[in-house]
């Protein structure tokens, strides 16, 4: 069973960013805009799920809810053809994603920390110049508190669906 842990911005964020989404995002259809806090983990059964969400519910009681700030576009080249909305690092998101990427809660990190919801991928070099070069003139200054991370996993037919949503915090 493969499982992930993100975080979903407000419906009124998530609405702007599938607007992009819809046209250069080959993964809009598998999960909503989102920023991922744990890349993708194998569990062998949905018991296991559940003991990760006992481990995830003692972990969020010591982390504070997160403030996001949609800083600007930009992109993972020349490594990815990705498009993003920047995050602003911050420490209570830093501490949020370290809190889930060490050997202690399924292994570390294979990519450093980079907080960004996805506006476009699976892009040839052509669209991303094309893409990048319309997108770059979007402007979009966004902030709010995330209260929960969701502990999601993966389906089938390739799509991502919440298996549960774990308070932060007291």
């Amino acid at each position: 069973m493969k499982l992930g842990i993100v975080l979903f911005p407000s419906k009124e964020l998530q609405e702007e960013v599938n607007h992009y989404r819809k046209r250069y995002d080959d993964h809009y259809a598998n999960i909503p805009p989102h920023i991922t806090v744990k890349e993708v983990f194998e569990v062998s059964n949905e018991d296991e799920a559940k003991q990760v969400v006992n481990i995830m519910e003692e972990k969020a009681k010591s982390i504070d809810p997160v403030d996001i700030n949609v800083e600007k576009v930009s992109n993972f080249a020349p490594t990815k053809n990705v498009v993003y909305l920047k995050i602003t690092p911050t420490e209570s998101l830093q501490a949020l994603y370290d809190a889930f990427n060490n050997e202690d809660f399924y292994g570390e990190a294979t990519h450093p920390f980079v907080p960004h919801i996805t506006l476009a991928q699976g892009l040839n070099d052509q669209e991303f110049e094309d893409v990048i070069g319309h997108l770059s003139l979007y402007s979009l200054k966004h902030q709010e508190t995330i209260h929960k991370i969701a502990l999601c996993y993966q389906l089938d037919n390739g799509q991502w669906t919440t298996f549960d949503m774990i308070k932060l915090g007291q």
